[in-house]
């Protein structure tokens, strides 16, 4: 991993190079699997289903889904299983060693088993399991308006959307951000829930190049939050009229 790169916002620039860690089996833990299932349900609401890994690396990743409702009109997805683990944090994050991750997709979301065999509707999940092990990979850590490109050079997830990277947020869609937010397990561990916000290449050039207080007026005024939609409009494309 390289880490002397920077940007011109003054934020360091990581670019990770091929695994060196060897497999390593994870199980789950029942215990934590309960308390984060019971912290889900106090939220954001009743869990219909559960993906199992059923051969886990370093980590073992479930992912708890909450269907749509009249009030929340869009799927919940949220890890289990990365917490497992805490993350190489710099000094002074000592208080975020432990995070779980989720993303929202719209009701109308193929999510049998037979739809995520094709990546146009698998591709969420699938950035869901790999972050969610990715500092556990590479002894790194995630946080707060963390980018991370598909790719280098970023590439679109799917055919069906030119999105092409995740940034971390504070969720903004459950009603009580700061009771969700942070799960007490004990005095010397706290899981922090992030979401997925998806981005094209254009907004994680702004984020790295000027920070993130420069893209969020841009998605707010467009009304984007973690709520997934694979076509939505590009805050920082250019329009260009021909006359």
């Amino acid at each position: 991993m390289s880490k002397n790169e920077q940007s011109s916002s003054g934020y360091p620039i990581y670019r990770h190079g091929p695994r060196t860690k060897e497999f390593q089996l994870a199980s789950g833990d029942a215990e934590a699997m309960a308390r984060i299932e019971e912290h889900i349900e106090a939220h954001i609401g009743k869990i219909e289903g559960v993906y199992h890994e059923i051969i886990s690396d370093l980590v073992h990743v479930d992912i708890f889904i909450v269907a749509p409702t009249p009030e929340r009109n869009y799927y919940t997805l949220v890890t289990c299983g990365m917490s497992n683990l805490p993350m190489t944090v710099p000094e002074g994050a000592e208080n975020f060693k432990y995070a779980e991750l989720m993303i929202c997709l719209p009701p109308t979301w193929q999510m049998t088993e037979d739809a995520f065999q094709d990546e146009n509707h698998y591709w969420p999940v699938r950035c869901l399991k790999q972050l969610a092990r990715f500092p556990h990979e590479y002894d790194t850590w995630l946080f707060a308006e963390h980018t991370i490109p598909n790719g280098d050079p970023a590439e679109p997830y799917a055919h069906n959307t030119k999105l092409s990277g995740m940034m971390l947020t504070v969720p903004s869609v459950v009603d009580n951000i700061e009771s969700f937010f942070t799960l007490t397990f004990s005095e010397d561990k706290e899981v922090h829930f992030f979401s997925l916000l998806p981005l094209y290449k254009e907004e994680m050039e702004l984020k790295i190049n000027r920070g993130a207080e420069a893209l969020y007026p841009k998605l707010e005024k467009a009304g984007i939050n973690e709520i997934l939609n694979p076509t939505r409009k590009n805050v920082c494309k250019k329009t260009f009229w021909i006359f």
